[in-house]
């Protein structure tokens, strides 16, 4: 229970991974409060956590309102004393698989603007909140393209390059104040909806996709849900006291070099 105690607000906690990460905060001893759009998906959430004995309460939050966020973190001091935990788990949707030269600048330009838009107000918030109370982690996700060249991922990459970034940045000014803003980058978990949906939708031709993604790793595997919310945990607790303004990378060793040249039995 090595967040006992501790008050976690999860943005887009509906979603698969926002889930994933709610039931891992809760089961290391969180008080987890979810938000979203949808309050159906955000309440489904909540009910397991509470079924399977852990503290989870819901509302209707829009990430991209900047009053509603101040608002929600202002009730949730009131009620709890403290934010101790941030995590924005929201998505947008991204054109993907075409050239640079080919795509739209609106589509380009959209999943920089949403995911940047709305990490910054949700991080600015609980910055303000961590800095009066001396404490606090700040956490976000990014994937594969943020760390190195990645063709046909369009705005995704630049996105993700730019959400890191800012984690370094906003981690430079707040640690005076004993606030730490960490960013975790994953490689895609294949149990995760977005992937789950197409492999359902589109098995054959997922399946030499995932398999290429799988070869790119130093690990030839994916990190799964569970292995993005054990590595959330772990930078929440005390544990980790010491560790801000990094990229924490989850990606079975992608960014480190594509490796889809190494083979068993080749050395």
């Amino acid at each position: 229970m090595i967040l006992q105690n501790k008050t976690a607000v999860i943005y887009g906690g509906g979603g698969s991974l926002g889930g994933a990460l709610a039931k891992a905060f809760a089961a290391a001893g969180a008080k987890v409060f979810l938000t979203g759009r949808n309050i159906g998906s955000v309440q489904k959430v909540a009910d397991e956590i509470l079924v399977s004995g852990g503290s989870a309460e819901v509302d209707v939050v829009d990430a991209l309102d900047e009053k509603a966020i101040s608002s929600h973190l202002e009730k949730l001091v009131q009620h709890s004393g403290s934010v101790d935990i941030s995590f924005n788990a929201t998505a947008c949707k991204v054109v993907q698989n075409i050239p640079l030269i080919t795509i739209a600048a609106d589509d380009f330009m959209l999943p920089i603007t949403h995911m940047m838009h709305t990490r910054f107000i949700t991080a600015i918030a609980a910055g303000k909140v961590m800095m009066k109370q001396g404490s606090g982690v700040i956490l976000s996700l990014t994937a594969t393209p943020g760390g190195i060249g990645y063709p046909y991922t369009g705005g995704f990459s630049p996105a993700c390059a730019a959400i890191e970034n800012f984690s370094r940045n906003l981690a430079s000014e707040l640690g005076l104040y004993g606030v730490r803003v960490v960013n975790i980058r994953s490689g895609g978990s294949p149990d995760s909806a977005v992937f789950k949906n197409a492999i359902e939708s589109m098995p054959e031709a997922m399946a030499p996709v995932l398999k290429g993604m799988e070869a790119d790793t130093m690990l030839k595997k994916l990190p799964l849900m569970a292995d993005i919310a054990n590595t959330a945990v772990f930078l929440s607790s005390d544990m980790a006291g010491m560790i801000t303004g990094v990229t924490v990378d989850v990606t079975c060793g992608t960014t480190a070099g594509l490796n889809y040249r190494a083979a068993k039995g080749a050395l």
